[in-house]
Parts: structure tokens; C-alpha cells; sequence
């Protein structure tokens, strides 16, 4: 019987054997990578378990929370991993059904108890605040990339989504980050909605700005009927992807390309819709 053991016929176990069976058994680990990121491992651990049965797709369920450890200072969430891929346009098989399912899914959400819920903050970027709110920081955007977008354009787009009634309603559960990166797809159809950080309770516009962030302009009426969005709603929403858009891709230009496509395709969608009195 070799040292360290308690038994003659005892299996061996060590850390590494621990990663390799985690890794087997698909489970993904979702750490915090900035500081005003920390509060949404808590905020997932506490209410993806509840909104899950409820949601025509898959979302992430934790499994455990891991503690601060080995020099990292937070928090930090494990999940079981989620079949699919990224779901950009060119993996979409039936680009209208995937619109009709996506507004399923905010639909669902939408209709779930948001009592207790967390409202707009610094947690999830003030997702689903008033779109007023966003007025300084998307003008300074505008400013910002004065020599990569119509200034004059993107500047009659929001004053109009600005200028639209604000919502009055009681806040929604909202998702608040509806892109591809965000979204999986398996055999061409979406079947799963991830990354809940921007998770919170606020303006259902929030979400809407998916038709611009995500669908295109051919889809965009089979979301917006599904959805049973009103003019107020809509223009909100539209006002939203351009915010999202025109604030963070100065911020992701050199150092995430993907995002800082996702957010072109957002400006570009929006004013071209604009243009064409969508």
C-alpha cells in the first residue's frame, strides 16, 4: 500500500484530476473582470434560478458560487455549460423565425414578477433607466467620433427617440444586452440567451433595441408585431441601440474588434432606419 493512502484499492485524486472532470462534465466559470462588474455574480446567483422556468430558451443556472482566492479579489460564478454558437446572422437558418422567437423570449421575460428586482444602476450600466438619462454621455459620444459618423444624422435620430413619450408603465424584467454574443444558436435556431450582467428591472425599450442590435431590417417588423410594440416603445428602443452603439465603440475600438463591430452594425441599423421612416 503506497504512502498517503487509506485504502489498498483507492482511486487516485488530485487537483488535476478535479479540472479535467470539471471540464468534461461541461461547466464554464464566469469571473468578474472590472470592479463596478462584482454585484452581478450575486445578482445572477440570486435570480436566473428564478426567471429560468418561465423562458421559452435556455439561460445560464448557476451551480455554485466560488469564492475570493489564489489573488483574485471577487466573487466569481460556476455554470453548466450551454450547447450552441454564437448566433450572427450568417448561423441563422430562418433569420424571421429567429425573430419571432427572440421576441418570445422579452415577451416571457417581460411578463414575469418583477417585484423585488433590481432597478436601473452601475450593476448593469443603467439598463432600462429613463433614456433621457443618456442624453450627456450620448452626445459626448456623438462628439467623440465626429470623423467616423454623420454627426447630424445620429443627432436627429436620438432627439427624436428622446423626444418620444417616456414610459410610464411598471418596470419589466429586462435583459438588457440582446446581441449576438449573447445569443446561441444550435443547427441554425436560437437556443439560448447568456451574459445576464446588464439583468434589471426598467423601461421595456431596453430590450426592444434588439431589433437594431441584432435583427435586420427585413426581420424587424416580424419582432415588432410579436412583441405587440407601441410607436413610443419603438423609437425608445431604436434611441437605445444607437446609445449602446455610438457610447461603446470608442470604448471597444482597440481593444475589442467584435464588440466594436456589433456596435457599428447597431449605429448603422439605426440610422439607415431612420432614414427609410421605419
Amino acid at each position: 500500500m503506497s504512502a498517503g493512502k487509506m485504502h489498498v484499492d483507492e482511486v487516485d485524486t488530485d487537483v488535476s484530476l478535479v479540472v479535467r472532470l470539471l471540464s468534461g462534465q461541461a461547466m464554464v466559470v464566469r469571473l468578474p473582470r472590472i470592479h463596478w462588474a462584482v454585484e452581478q455574480v450575486e445578482k445572477e446567483q440570486q435570480w436566473l434560478p428564478r426567471l429560468a422556468p418561465f423562458l421559452p430558451l435556455a439561460i445560464p443556472v448557476p451551480l455554485a458560487k466560488g469564492e475570493p482566492g489564489e489573488g483574485y479579489p471577487w466573487h466569481w460564478s460556476v455554470y453548466r455549460w450551454l450547447e450552441g454558437e454564437n448566433a450572427t446572422i450568417e448561423r441563422i437558418a430562418n433569420p424571421r423565425q429567429a425573430a419571432t422567437d427572440l421576441a418570445q423570449f422579452v415577451a416571457a421575460l417581460q411578463q414575469i414578477d418583477a417585484t423585488g428586482g433590481p432597478p436601473p444602476g452601475p450593476h448593469n450600466s443603467s439598463r432600462g433607466e429613463p433614456l433621457a438619462r443618456r442624453d450627456t454621455r450620448t452626445r459626448a459620444a456623438i462628439a467623440t467620433l465626429h470623423s467616423t459618423v454623420d454627426t447630424d444624422a445620429v443627432t436627429a435620430v436620438w432627439e427624436s427617440a428622446i423626444e418620444a413619450p417616456a414610459w410610464h408603465g411598471a418596470p419589466v424584467w429586462i435583459h438588457g444586452d440582446l446581441q449576438s454574443e449573447n445569443l446561441l444558436a444550435v443547427d441554425g435556431r436560437l437556443s439560448a440567451v447568456i451574459d445576464f450582467g446588464c439583468l434589471g428591472v426598467g423601461d421595456p425599450a431596453c430590450d426592444v433595441m434588439a431589433a437594431w442590435m441584432f435583427l435586420s431590417a427585413e426581420t424587424r417588423d416580424v419582432f415588432r408585431a410579436a412583441l405587440q410594440v407601441d410607436d413610443a416603445t419603438w423609437t425608445r428602443g431604436r434611441g437605445w441601440a444607437l446609445s449602446v452603439g455610438l457610447i461603446a465603440l470608442p470604448y471597444y475600438q482597440s481593444t475589442n474588434p467584435v464588440l466594436a463591430g456589433i456596435a457599428k452594425r447597431a449605429i448603422h441599423e439605426a440610422l439607415a432606419d431612420y432614414r427609410a421612416g421605419g
